[in-house]
């Protein structure tokens, strides 16, 4: 009701369900109003985004191009609208010079007369909002795919540049992806995300040889402020980096803290080499099939080629301490030891988060969880941007049985990375345990979505397919899901994490529990110990923890790991 008093004050005319009459069918009503309206504003609320009647009104609006969209208590919007800006507007006394109400006056204004002010002596009084810039993804123009990861680096490198800037709102990177490789024109694209500026660019490598361009455009008038080309080596990434950060803030006139300047300088490595490598090692990460130890194999050797170049390179000690560890722990090889460059990680960087929430996995396995715990408090509260973290330490957590707190990480990174299929995936056993239904139907449908969109680049991904049909089961396409199940099998029969997430489909949608307890048993012949306990606190096997043939594969493989029960 304040919100609506507030735009009636300001000249709008406003429209909301208080006005519903009663002698018509509501949905019928609702739906010529969003019709007509020229924006809609949609307030989400814990309770909202649980509601499918919201939800399914903000997606009218958002196919529409009408969305505008406010939290009032600080909850993240549903998924796909949490990668659309949303101001969060908590003890809002209705006065107009807050500055998340201001971005909303501006995007409503947009979208209602065309304009980015709102003729009101409140709001002309106001001070300016602080500009806002949308990073889209660079161009790869060297015609080779396998270049993309350099491409995306820079993108990303950017974002996180840019974000150092304390006078600067800077789209988050989950958003900034959703548009890659779309024809965007700018002014549309700034009055949906309400962004004040956009930037675009592209990159040309090769061999030792870059060619970047970069450009920031007023998503105003859609008149470029800035533009620069560069031809330079391999070698001087670094400093192309920096010119194109600073040059984005001088062309706002934004004034750089000293501080911000340092950590913008800041980039792990002076090697462009060891960078390149880095890049790559984790585009792997990103993009490859779990499951396929060969994934994690390539990425320990790219990494030990950085650190060979550069022994001083944290990030890239840390990213192959997480392969190191997931071979250790799920696939079994003891051989294999993450904890050795975890800390020589730390001891480069204290305060790469990466590097203490893979000791919280190691602590864990040593029978220390109060201490793993720590750590992952330790690693969020340095980095809660990282999609690494998040998705470790949702792994942590959920093997403890902490399911509304692993939930939340397996959030995050479900809202950090677009191209992530697997975080939504185990969130749908999260929500199963929690018994939320409605919050396992919405992550079984994100999977789908971006398991279908993984399988366009790529048909013959089986992690992708076999997260696809888990999700086909909790949505009910019960067949469908069978056949995407064994297709999945069939691509990768050796793929033991695969064919265990497919039982979980057998035992809680499919009702087949027998051929669910042959591919766990096939599993836990395999994987390591990290296994047994994930199927020991899976949520997913409830129904089959009393069962005698699932107590002896526990047995059976406690044995062969030479797990204690003091341990376990």
């Amino acid at each position: 009701m304040r919100i609506a008093n507030a735009l009636q004050a300001l000249g709008y005319s406003v429209w909301w369900d208080e006005e519903l009459p009663a002698h018509r069918a509501y949905s019928d009503v609702i739906e010529e109003n969003l019709k007509s309206a020229r924006a809609v504003l949609v307030v989400w609320s814990s309770d909202a985004a649980k509601s499918e009647w919201v939800r399914a009104e903000a997606d009218l609006a958002r196919q529409m191009h009408k969305l505008v969209q406010l939290s009032i208590d600080g909850a993240l919007p549903p998924m796909p609208f949490n990668q659309i800006q949303c101001p969060a507007l908590t003890s809002w006394d209705g006065k107009t010079d807050n500055g998340a109400w201001r971005k909303v006056e501006a995007s409503l204004a947009e979208l209602v007369r065309g304009n980015r002010t709102i003729a009101s002596t409140a709001s002309q009084a106001s001070p300016a909002a602080a500009p806002s810039v949308l990073v889209l993804p660079f161009v790869n123009m060297g015609g080779d795919p396998e270049q993309e990861y350099f491409s995306d680096g820079i993108t990303e490198d950017l974002i996180t540049d840019l974000s150092k800037v304390s006078a600067l709102d800077v789209v988050a990177r989950n958003t900034s992806f959703t548009y890659k490789g779309q024809p965007m024109e700018a002014r549309s694209l700034g009055r949906q995300l309400g962004v004040s500026h956009i930037v675009e660019g592209s990159v040309r490598k090769s061999g030792n040889r870059l060619r970047i361009t970069g450009q920031l455009i007023d998503a105003v008038s859609g008149h470029h402020l800035w533009a620069e080309r560069y031809d330079r080596e391999l070698a001087d990434i670094f400093d192309i980096q920096d010119e194109i950060s600073k040059a984005i803030v001088d062309a706002l006139k934004l004034k750089l803290l000293p501080s911000e300047a340092k950590a913008i300088e800041q980039r792990g490595t002076d090697n462009a080499e060891a960078y390149n490598l880095y890049l790559m090692a984790r585009q792997h990460w990103v993009a490859g099939n779990d499951g396929d130890w060969h994934r994690e194999e390539l990425i320990i050797s790219i990494c030990e080629r950085a650190v060979g170049i550069d022994p001083a390179y944290a990030h890239a000690w840390a990213l192959m301490a997480i392969a190191q560890t997931h071979i250790r722990f799920r696939q079994g090889k003891t051989d294999v030891d993450g904890l050795p460059s975890a800390e020589r990680a730390l001891e480069l960087d204290a305060n790469l988060a990466e590097a203490h929430v893979i000791k919280a996995w190691y602590l864990l396995e040593q029978g220390q969880p109060e201490e793993a715990n720590q750590e992952i408090e330790t690693a969020l509260g340095l980095d809660s941007e990282s999609w690494e973290v998040n998705r470790i330490a949702g792994k942590v957590l959920f093997l403890q049985g902490r399911l509304e707190q692993a939930a939340r990480c397996y959030e995050k990174a479900t809202e950090l990375m677009d191209a992530d299929y697997g975080a939504p995936g185990i969130l749908q056993s999260c929500y199963r345990g929690l018994g939320d239904a409605e919050g396992l139907k919405r992550a079984a449908r994100a999977t789908f979505t971006r398991a279908e969109k993984a399988l366009e680049s790529n048909p013959r991904d089986a992690s992708a397919i076999s997260s696809g049909a888990m999700s086909l089961a909790v949505i009910g396409e019960k067949e469908r899901a069978r056949e995407w199940a064994e297709r999945a099998m069939a691509l990768e029969p050796d793929n033991h994490i695969l064919r265990y997430n497919i039982a979980c489909a057998y035992v809680m949608e499919l009702d087949d529990h027998d051929r669910a307890l042959d591919l766990i048993e096939d599993s836990l012949m395999h994987l390591g110990v990290d296994h047994v306990r994930h199927a020991k606190a899976d949520p997913d096997l409830a129904s089959l923890r009393s069962h005698p043939r699932f107590a002896k594969m526990i047995e059976d493989a406690k044995r062969r790991l030479r797990i204690s029960n003091a341990a376990d």
